[in-house]
């Protein structure tokens, strides 16, 4: 597992999660199914994950970011096999 590389999220647990405020769980939640890029590998070698939700009405937007156990997520492909490869999806 590298930086870059897309995993399809495929479960999330634990007490963080379970923590979380209604609203932020669901966004949160909507996470799984999804490929997402691979932003960084943390101290402990785990991959943290994000997402950006955009509200054109308000032009604001929230974003989440989960460090992720191996049996929460698979491995899609590679940075150079990824069709996001070399675009950047900002949270602005």
């Amino acid at each position: 597992m590298a930086v870059g590389d897309l995993v399809r999220v495929i479960s999330l647990s634990g007490d963080w999660f379970d923590k979380l405020p209604s609203d932020e769980r669901e966004r949160v939640e909507s996470m799984i199914g999804e490929i997402l890029e691979v932003d960084e590998i943390d101290g402990y070698g785990q991959p943290w994950v994000s997402k950006c939700w955009h509200n054109e009405e308000s032009g604001t937007a929230l974003a989440h970011s989960v460090a992720l156990e191996p049996s929460e997520m698979e491995f899609v492909s590679g940075p150079l096999d990824s069709p996001k490869a070399g675009k950047e999806d900002l949270c602005v």
